[in-house]
């Protein structure tokens, strides 16, 4: 025994040695020989020590704390010159335990400024054509006169010193603001008011041939940037695409917009009677008791009357918002309105809709209904909708999110008619963005650091809402999807945790390659419930709260006892790929002959195998079978007769569980799935034998490409002549 238990113990530690061998990695993310580092090591390395504010569960610990932010403003929309006017007072409460000596100030518009230097951070080459707008900014210095004119800073109606750096202003406080402590400030500005079509940009107008504006208004006002125990102040510059990180805090908000406009914002209207006509107020009260389709408030054809004049006088319409992280709006004679009301669990929430006449009919049709689908299913994965209301408002080329409102893109043909494709974006960007109500408007995280923390769960989630709404427009598999971006030239790819402004493919890296991860996740390695636990055990730790990307991962973990830090390590800190392959399989057969290396062993061991009793022994040679070899053991059992040694590689870096399944030669099927654990002491190969009372005829991993595998061509047995994905696992080799 002693001997056989030191042949066992040298031919382990000689197989160890084998695999550690330093691990290459080629232009595609495969793995090439053996990895000198362990898969499913834990995090530690990673992720920021866990401290009293976000503790080892992932949870916010019992110090935790965030700063409140309130403003009061008075904003003037000027349609005859497209300029937006502003007076705002800020309430800045210091809920943290440091003396703070500054505050710092997003300026937003400050990016799409004369001396701007986003447009000198990117690479430019010169075209075959360019438009003669295009080139007067580009080579003429043409001066277009964005960015904000700041009028007025002060406090206690005194100027404030104040230093303005490109797209952050720090206010300089006079005496360093102490803990439990409030500082009252007032800005005063204006900035002229972007097109959409011709500028760019988030947020701005969209012009129409008839003279008409539909206003979008969003990132308009100085906002406070966050300050907190991880980051210190989030004062990184908004170069553009990276988005933003910001404070909780309540708003009053007065709009002054030309008076036969119709207006949404974040908050509740506060002033109806003041703002809307009766009949427009009656039918509101009918779409606040509807529950199963939408009430038209503004009708088409009174949109189109209304939009043929122009007001001169004004209308101000009062909002109110409390535990909101950001306010936007939307103005346009041109709305044709619409609502519904949603029931959350008891709560009624209203679903809104406004949409130019070119919008339809495509808008009317699906706006509102999405709006209250995304609400109804987001809610069961997180939790229950707070806020009052979800608006959706057309712009035609827009997709973006705030607190209670978002715009959104989809226009049908001029005809009125359209494609599933226009449709399939229209319903997926309206998902989406009204999705964004919950990350990051609510799980508040950092989006200029963190993209993926509110895109990719997003994205996740609406995966999920859309094919509750239309499954067969949306049938879909991320997995799947996300291979071909996956298996790209790595040179070309970063990981998920990388800073967005310096990601390459900004797209997958924040959008699909995360909801495709999450979606393994909860399909292929966690399951359904476990998953959802989890996930909602982190959003509704978070609501209203500033997590970080190590607060996600303890979550998932700490909520459904599963060791995933393998999972997180490979797909977030990585740009290693899955590609998991059949490398062998060998039939086996029943005997009751031993082969001569048996006899061998028996006969220098005899004290053990004397041990064991009978035996009945495995071998690959078919002309010593004999299926009767069992059959005395059984008593009366089935005896499996086929079996089959197959050998699993694992080219890619990535770990994943191994799904198989047999198909039998009367066509019927079985399906194993194996932990990702099963590669846990060998990262390159494993074995595994399959017993069956039918011949086995076929061999597939992951039938139903739930592990976003980048080479399919190793993955059948026997192998499939002239594979599609030959050329490329060849290419792949070399």
């Amino acid at each position: 025994m002693k001997k056989l238990t030191l042949l066992v113990c040298s031919l382990f530690f000689i197989s160890i040695a084998a695999i550690a061998q330093q691990t290459k990695i080629d232009k595609k993310g495969t793995q090439q020989g053996h990895t000198d580092e362990n898969k499913f090591r834990q995090m530690k390395d990673l992720l920021a020590t866990p401290n009293d504010q976000h503790n080892a569960a992932g949870a916010p610990g019992h110090q935790y704390t965030q700063q409140k932010v309130d403003y009061v403003m008075d904003i003037r929309l000027d349609e005859t010159n497209n300029k937006i006017y502003g007076d705002e007072e800020i309430t800045y409460h210091n809920n943290s335990k440091d003396h703070l000596e500054y505050l710092w100030v997003q300026l937003d518009q400050n990016m799409r400024a004369d001396d701007s230097q986003t447009p000198l951070a990117k690479s430019n080459s010169a075209s075959a054509f360019i438009t003669p707008d295009n080139f007067k900014s580009s080579y003429m210095n043409q001066k277009k006169g964005f960015g904000y004119n700041i009028t007025k800073v002060e406090s206690n109606g005194k100027p404030l010193s104040h230093t303005i750096n490109r797209t952050m202003m720090r206010i300089n406080l006079s005496e360093a603001l102490a803990p439990g402590k409030t500082f009252e400030f007032r800005i005063q500005w204006n900035y002229k008011i972007n097109d959409i079509n011709k500028d760019g940009g988030r947020s701005g107008l969209e012009t129409f041939p008839d003279g008409n504006n539909n206003y979008t208004i969003a990132q308009f006002f100085p906002r406070l940037a966050v300050y907190n125990n991880v980051e210190g102040w989030q004062n990184m510059q908004f170069w553009g695409r990276s988005e933003f990180a910001l404070e909780f805090g309540d708003y009053e908000v007065s709009l002054t917009v030309p008076a036969d406009h119709i207006v949404e914002a974040t908050g509740a209207l506060q002033n109806e009677k003041e703002v809307l006509s009766k009949t427009q107020r009656k039918r509101f009260e009918q779409a606040r008791k509807s529950f199963d389709k939408p009430v038209i408030i503004v009708s088409q054809e009174e949109a189109e009357k209304n939009e043929k004049g122009r007001a001169t006088a004004t209308k101000t319409w009062n909002f109110k918002a409390n535990q909101v992280r950001d306010f936007a709006f939307a103005s346009s004679r041109k709305y044709i309105w619409d609502a519904m009301a949603v029931n959350v669990n008891g709560k009624t929430i209203m679903a809104t809709s406004l949409y130019p006449k070119e919008g339809n009919p495509l808008w009317e049709e699906h706006s509102t209904r999405a709006v209250a689908t995304t609400l109804k299913e987001y809610s069961k994965l997180t939790f229950d909708y707070p806020y009052p209301k979800a608006v959706s408002v057309h712009s035609e080329r827009q997709g973006m999110e705030y607190p209670m409102i978002c715009f959104n893109f989809g226009r049908p043909n001029p005809d009125g008619t359209y494609s599933d494709r226009t449709k399939k974006g229209m319903l997926g960007v309206i998902i989406h963005e009204v999705g964004h109500n919950f990350f990051p408007m609510i799980v508040n995280s950092d989006e200029r650091q963190w993209t993926w923390m509110d895109e990719g769960l997003n994205s996740f989630v609406e995966i999920l809402a859309s094919d509750v709404y239309d499954p067969e427009l949306f049938a879909s598999n991320p997995a799947k999807g996300i291979t071909r971006y996956m298996g790209g030239d790595q040179s070309n790819i970063s990981p998920i945790m990388s800073q967005g402004d310096y990601v390459k493919q900004f797209g997958p890296n924040a959008y699909t390659k995360p909801a495709a991860g999450l979606y393994i996740l909860r399909k292929t390695i966690m399951g359904p419930e476990l998953f959802d636990h989890a996930f909602r055990t982190y959003a509704q730790r978070w609501m209203f709260k500033h997590p970080t990307p190590e607060d996600f991962f303890r979550s998932m973990q700490d909520a459904s006892a599963m060791d995933l830090d393998w999972f997180f390590r490979g797909w977030f800190y990585t740009t290693d790929v899955t590609d998991i392959g059949i490398k062998d399989v060998k039939p086996l057969y029943l005997t009751d002959k031993p082969s001569e290396r048996m006899v061998k062993l028996k006969e220098q061991y005899k004290q053990y195998f004397d041990s064991l009793g009978d035996l009945v022994y495995i071998t690959d040679k078919k002309e010593d079978a004999n299926g009767n070899a069992m059959r005395k053991y059984a008593e009366g059992e089935e005896v499996p007769s086929y079996l089959y040694s197959v050998e699993f590689e694992k080219p890619g870096g990535l770990v994943m569980p191994l799904i198989v399944e047999l198909t039998f030669a009367d066509g019927t099927t079985k399906r194993e799935t194996f932990p990702a654990q099963i590669w846990m002491r060998d990262d390159n190969s494993v074995k595994r034998v399959f017993a069956a009372t039918k011949e086995i005829k076929s061999i597939v991993v992951d039938p139903d490409f739930e592990t976003a595998d980048v080479d399919t061509s190793n993955n059948t047995w026997p192998k499939k002549e002239g594979d599609k994905f030959d050329e490329f696992k060849n290419k792949q080799k070399n």
